[in-house]
């Protein structure tokens, strides 16, 4: 691996790992399409799939009350793990940027709607096929683009989650999610020893950022947390939507 890369990447997930450890989320959203800037997609998602699966390991925990979070959030990680392995086995075979897309546009509708008070009532009326179907959905969008904090805060908002459930939700279904991209990449060869080396070192790399992050969280007010989360929506949205365009 060429050293000006591997500085600029661990760089990025030293930020990366700050950001996620302070809001509970964002780990892979960020450095994905940066580094994806200097390679592509796939490789992008590879070098940074290890660090994240402990990273969420690490938030979910750090939020206490485990067994607890385990039965309420568990069939939501489950669905979206099968989702996962869809949208990654997809991923191995096409291009993505069409589903950041939709993924960017899905975020701005959601933001427009929770602007003007409309409730997504579907999740209200229909909450058991509603929630099958949309955890499955947000995987397969998981595994295609290696974001899906923002399907999940949706969902998690809407269901009027505490700060402490969404982050448990948001993370459990990453932690699975990942586990299960690991085993898609393996079972097609995708992974090479430098993705392998990179990936343990970057553990090591990001520990000391994760963990003032998560001191940060603590501070942090639920009123002002929901504000940031729908700020970072926001520019989330736009980062996909200039990463197809330009």
């Amino acid at each position: 691996m060429d050293l000006d890369f591997f500085i600029v990447a661990s760089i990025i997930l030293i930020i990366a790992a700050f950001v996620h450890g302070s809001i509970g989320f964002g780990f892979a959203l960020i450095p994905t399409p940066i580094i994806a800037i200097f390679t592509d997609i796939q490789t992008a998602i590879l070098l940074t799939l290890i660090p994240t699966l402990i990273v969420n390991l690490v938030s979910f925990l750090s939020e206490g009350n485990i067994l607890e979070g385990f039965k309420k959030h568990m069939p939501l990680a489950l669905l979206t793990m099968l989702g996962s392995a869809i949208g990654t086995q997809l991923l191995i075979m096409s291009n993505s940027e069409v589903f950041k897309l939709l993924l960017a546009f899905t975020i701005l509708i959601y933001l427009f709607i929770n602007k003007v008070n409309i409730s997504i009532s579907i999740f209200r009326i229909y909450p058991k096929s509603s929630f099958i179907v949309y955890s499955v959905l947000t995987g397969v969008i998981g595994g295609l683009t290696n974001v899906m904090g923002p399907l999940l805060m949706m969902y998690g908002i809407e269901l009027k989650y505490t700060k402490a459930e969404l982050i448990q939700a948001m993370n459990i279904s990453f932690l699975f999610g990942k586990i299960i991209q690991i085993v898609v990449f393996f079972i097609n060869g995708s992974f090479t020893s430098e993705h392998l080396s990179f990936s343990f070192l970057a553990i090591f790399i990001i520990s000391f950022a994760l963990y003032f992050g998560i001191k940060l969280k603590k501070r942090i007010d639920t009123k002002v947390y929901l504000k940031v989360i729908r700020v970072v929506l926001f520019i989330i949205s736009l980062v996909l939507i200039a990463q197809v365009i330009v």
